[in-house]
């Protein structure tokens, strides 16, 4: 048995008698890991549950105090906290509110110049236009963006033992990106998802979109292609319920769900809609008429070409068979059976299978396991040089090939017609019980999916179907769902704090009248991500200080009810881009493929890991660095980065030793710490209390006090003993680069120890 991420256990085949024992086992651990909240014999629940009614369109409540609600929000905000007998904590400083509201969006601080703009501009409406710039800033999207990767599992590399690399994984972390900066309305981004290749197949962003459910982690050494095809199944039908409908359905695979009205029919009716669905790695990512002129020219230079070519191939032949026949053979009877079954003859699952080692069987393929390189140093004697002419004769006319169009990773319907979906007996993947339909979730529509695909596509039309379902207003979870996501990132825990699970074991709202009246909005403004988020950003509920008072923390120790601003700790990803900008080495180049910066000395590169040569490129923001499911970056991995494995609701923030360790004795750290140093003793003159505080500005966002900075001032003075010490011993100093003219040594590196200190203060990683 496997004890995975969604409470539900996977079982492996075995005999009868410890099938009892297993299913005994998982009952009374089910029962104890859910905490009890039915008790054993209760009757199921029924869709009455919250999450599966209707918004009803709440109203705004009566705000009392006029002065401090801005917009809607605070009204629900206000009306909690007055019923509980607190009230708000006060606006936080400008200074604060500023770098709080930076780094929430765009994850990097402030400069100095931006913070000042701000702190003197005493117009009535100074931080709508911050937050109006922020959310024009393509930086929004950077940030954003890798808080939806979270969810979609994104990563670059299949995971399991060998880790393969896939190519063009990227694109989708560049369409998300794409389209959260151009407020893509929420409705299109699922469609596209779900469905791009069947609504829009001529848009290449679309295409790119369905990468979404590409990214199932893949062992490309299982040879049982029915299971594999299976667990693939398991995998996207969990993370779409998880991610867009807020609902563990993935505990019904093996059962009816012991807790929320999914019948476990109803898992393998949702899982139906993705029968027909293949990977494809090798999307052309031309729009049509580009699409035409590419075959055109390629024809062309096949058809001068083709001579040569049928000779080489002639002599790669017996090599490429002999390497696809070692593969093939590795194969159960009833694969290599499929793989030889006349075309006419197979059916919708046989093509599937066909398409799934195909992968490693088609020229096209980034998989492919028999390419000419492979080849090539097999030839020997007359025939390699044979071949070796034929090339130098296919260079020749180089000029007329088209260059290779740009490629993506996506799905596909495999063909129109799509495999018998059926109800699995304890999830077992050959253990087949009744056949189903796709069909919606029946605890949100009873009613049965209607698909009929128009008579001219070569698709099944069930993914359209479902994503418009999806964020059809007969299922209120979509929009509830999104903007508890919203609300979260924002504040740190949602309106619902089960982010990925609404049912009956997941938290209830703290402010269930707020949650709807936001999805209500959120779908009357056209499903505008920035418009929801302007919102938020401008409530005085958002620009409270996070300092609050004794009474309101005892009555709220969670920060549930927002009588302060709940301060949260920065991802992993956000601290560095934050070091980086700081110390004045961020590179800002956005898109394309993923870059690899150096790691610690020690670390295993599972997978591989070649470190990208330009160091200026490896200074890239974090949301470019390359994922590797079986190497997360050791930074990001300190700091929270999520198993890429599955879908990521939220990231909970532990604290541990090695983060402290990372940030202190990284060399990284270190040389982070030295260029902030090297760039205040530039700009700040030979002035100490300058220099300070405008270290302080470039790291905090504001100026350093006066208890700070005498502090401050005997710190430098230890420090500087300590250097003078050291380096008469004959060890290092760690000088700012490049030292300031006249500045001694020891000064120097103690003010490096200063930048350092800083980059690891509460402070700097907070970003309230």
């Amino acid at each position: 048995m496997r004890w995975n991420s969604h409470h539900n256990f996977t079982y492996p085949r075995v005999a009868s008698w410890r099938w009892g024992i297993a299913l005994l086992v998982a009952a009374i651990f089910g029962a104890v890991a859910s905490g009890g909240e039915q008790p054993a014999g209760d009757a199921k629940p029924v869709a009455t549950h919250w999450a599966f009614v209707k918004t009803g369109h709440p109203q705004p409540p009566p705000a009392h105090d006029s002065g401090w609600v801005r917009n809607p929000i605070d009204q629900f905000i206000l009306a909690r906290l007055e019923k509980e007998g607190l009230h708000s904590a006060g606006e936080a400083p400008r200074e604060a509110l500023i770098r709080r509201a930076y780094l929430d969006v765009t994850g990097l601080p402030p400069t100095p110049a931006e913070v000042d703009a701000f702190v003197g501009d005493a117009s009535s409406d100074a931080f709508e236009k911050v937050v109006d710039r922020l959310l024009a800033s393509p930086h929004y999207g950077e940030r954003w963006a890798r808080h939806w990767l979270d969810l979609a599992r994104y990563a670059e590399s299949e995971g399991f033992k060998s880790d393969e690399t896939r190519p063009n994984a990227w694109r989708y972390r560049d369409y998300v990106i794409k389209s959260l900066n151009d407020d893509k309305p929420y409705d299109r981004f699922v469609k596209e998802q779900i469905a791009g290749d069947e609504m829009w197949p001529g848009d290449v962003d679309a295409l790119v979109a369905t990468g979404f459910n590409r990214h199932y982690p893949d062992e490309s050494n299982a040879r049982e292609l029915f299971q594999r095809r299976q667990q693939i199944l398991d995998d996207i039908t969990d993370t779409v319920g998880a991610v867009f409908t807020g609902l563990t359905v993935a505990c019904a695979r093996c059962h009816d769900h012991k807790y929320d009205p999914i019948p476990q029919a109803d898992y393998y009716r949702l899982q139906a809609f993705f029968a027909n669905t293949r990977a494809a790695d090798d999307l052309v990512l031309l729009p049509p008429g580009a699409q035409a002129e590419y075959r055109e020219k390629q024809a062309n230079w096949e058809e001068k070409t083709r001579s040569i070519r049928e000779e080489m191939t002639a002599i790669e032949e017996p090599h490429r068979n002999a390497m696809i026949k070692e593969y093939v053979d590795k194969y159960p009877d009833e694969i290599r059976a499929i793989l030889v079954k006349p075309v006419q003859e197979r059916s919708p699952l046989d093509w599937q299978v066909c398409w799934k080692a195909g992968m490693y069987l088609e020229p096209s393929s980034p998989q492919y396991l028999a390419p000419t390189s492979a080849i090539v140093g097999r030839l020997k004697g007359d025939t390699k040089k044979r071949w070796e002419e034929l090339k130098a004769e296919l260079e020749k006319f180089a000029a007329l090939r088209p260059a290779d169009p740009p490629r993506g990773s996506g799905v596909v319907e495999t063909r129109r017609d799509a495999p018998k979906t059926f109800l699995l007996k304890h999830g077992i993947y050959d253990a087949f019980g009744e056949e189903v339909q796709p069909a919606f979730l029946s605890a949100v529509t009873p009613a049965a999916a209607v698909i009929v695909p128009p008579s001219d596509v070569t698709t099944s039309g069930r993914r359209t179907a479902l994503a418009n379902w999806l964020v059809s207003p007969d299922n209120p979870l979509a929009a509830r769902v999104m903007v508890n996501r919203v609300w979260q990132y924002h504040f740190g825990q949602g309106i619902v704090r089960t982010s990925s699970d609404f049912g009956v074991q997941g938290d209830r709202p703290s402010h269930p009248e707020l949650l709807d009246w936001l999805a209500d909005e959120f779908v009357r403004e056209g499903w505008s991500m920035k418009k929801l988020h302007r919102m938020i950003l401008t409530s005085s509920t958002y620009r409270q200080s996070c300092i609050g008072d004794d009474a309101a923390r005892r009555a709220d120790p969670d920060g549930r009810l927002l009588s302060h601003f709940p301060r949260h700790r920065l991802e992993g990803e956000v601290i560095r881009d934050s070091a980086l900008a700081v110390a004045g080495l961020l590179n800002l180049k956005a898109g394309g493929p993923s870059v690899f910066p150096e790691l610690p000395p020690g670390t295993p590169t599972h997978g591989g890991w070649n470190v990208t040569r330009d160091a200026s490129e490896r200074s890239r923001r974090s949301i470019y660095i390359f994922v590797r499911r079986n190497l997360r970056y050791p930074m990001f991995e300190a700091f929270d980065m999520p198993d890429t494995h599955e879908s990521c609701p939220r990231r909970y923030n532990t604290t541990t030793a090695s983060q402290a360790l990372t940030l202190l004795n990284d060399k990284l750290s270190l040389q982070w710490a030295q260029a902030l140093a090297g760039r205040v003793l530039a700009s700040a003159g030979n002035e100490r209390g300058a220099q300070i505080d405008a270290a302080y500005r470039l790291a905090f966002g504001r100026h350093v006090s006066g208890d700070e900075s005498r502090l401050i001032g005997r710190f430098l003075d230890s420090q500087i003993a300590a250097e003078n010490e050291t380096s008469s011993a004959g060890g290092p100093l760690a000088l700012p680069a490049p030292a300031p003219e006249g500045m001694k040594a020891a000064e120097g590196a103690a003010f490096v120890d200063l930048c350092h200190v800083l980059m690891n203060s509460d402070e700097f990683v907070y970003g309230g």
